[in-house]
């Protein structure tokens, strides 16, 4: 195999496709167990999703465990800029283990990884799943415009900025972050400085923060608010399949409940 370089645009060489996975993602470990799982053989306690695989726990995205790793002889692991520390990635390549580090901050990012992914390093080609994904996801909007904010935790309050795989996600679906121009990916405000934004909708993913119906919707009695899943909102992988229809719906539904005057929806 030739020499290959990672979303950080850091080589790798590798003698011949990895067959012995771990990884730090949740997004990807969906994505590596639909499509070769019998190349994965571990994953974090977060990576919820694994289908048939039975990968051995390597603890959290933020504190993996290191021994570990190692004693699983992975020939691959696929870790995010976002997801996962920089020591954690500098401490496995020191012992020997390549690392594969993806960025991603965007819909068409997160295909253009995952095509890389499969296709260059895994040698599997292009997954069904990929390419149901990116046709959903070339429609053109069919939500309104509406002014949007999109908590991500609460005490203290934090929400999707710009620059961010959610972020695009909202305009990919027409609707308008409020938080477009704050400075930070995630910015961290005080609860009356994002009521005072008046947003027309706020969207409650279920994750990292478990939203629910008595637990957020209530810091924002104007507009619309809508539970959703966290992983149709922030996970890329074969996740996008569906999470596109699933979002239009549930947010179409509301705005048409606010439209009509009948209030929000959970």
């Amino acid at each position: 195999m030739p020499t290959l370089h990672d979303d950080l645009g850091r080589r790798l060489a590798f003698e011949r496709p990895p067959d012995r996975i771990v990884s730090l993602v949740p997004s990807i470990t969906e994505a590596v167990a639909v499509t070769v799982p019998e190349r994965l053989v571990g994953a974090t306690e977060y990576c919820t999703h694994t289908g048939d695989a039975d990968p051995i726990r390597v603890r959290g995205t933020k504190n993996p465990d290191h021994e570990a790793i190692r004693r699983l002889t992975p020939d691959l692991v696929v870790a995010n800029r976002e997801e996962n520390r920089r020591v954690d990635v500098e401490r496995l390549e020191a012992s020997g283990i390549a690392v594969w580090v993806t960025e991603i901050d965007t819909v068409a990012g997160a295909f253009g990884s995952l095509r890389r992914l499969f296709g260059e390093v895994l040698g599997v080609g292009l997954p069904s799943w990929l390419v149901d994904a990116e046709v959903e996801w070339s429609r053109p909007p069919t939500l309104p415009p509406a002014r949007t904010l999109v908590p991500i935790w609460r005490d203290p309050w934090m929400a999707v900025g710009a620059s961010t795989f959610a972020g695009d996600v909202l305009h990919r679906l027409g609707l308008s972050n409020v938080l477009d121009n704050a400075p930070e990916r995630y910015p961290k405000r005080p609860l009356d400085s994002l009521v005072a934004l008046d947003p027309d909708l706020v969207l409650f993913p279920d994750e990292p923060y478990a939203f629910r119906a008595g637990d957020g919707p209530e810091a924002f009695p104007g507009g619309a608010s809508v539970l959703v899943s966290g992983r149709d909102l922030t996970w890329y992988g074969p996740s996008l399949v569906t999470a596109r229809r699933d979002l239009d719906e549930r947010i179409g539904g509301a705005l048409g409940e606010v439209d009509g005057g009948r209030g929000s929806s959970g």
